[in-house]
């Protein structure tokens, strides 16, 4: 359970980083994804599930998420 957390930790600060080059579009899926990732591994570690199945959800959603939302701005 604490590998699927730190890894979705470190997933998110290696994307924060990544980040200047890219257009919002980018930056919104790269972001979501991340955020997204973590809170399913955390979810799922919390209720009890998978923390990999549930960061695998999560990116997905927040992936689509982010994209749709960089999409607008």
């Amino acid at each position: 359970m604490n590998k699927s957390l730190w890894f979705a930790a470190a997933l998110t600060a290696v994307s924060v980083l990544g980040c200047t080059s890219m257009s919002a579009q980018q930056q919104g899926t790269l972001s979501g994804a991340a955020i997204g990732a973590a809170a399913g591994a955390g979810i799922a570690a919390i209720s009890g599930g998978s923390g990999w199945t549930g960061a695998a959800i999560g990116g997905i959603a927040g992936g689509v998420a982010g994209n749709i939302r960089g999409r607008k701005q």
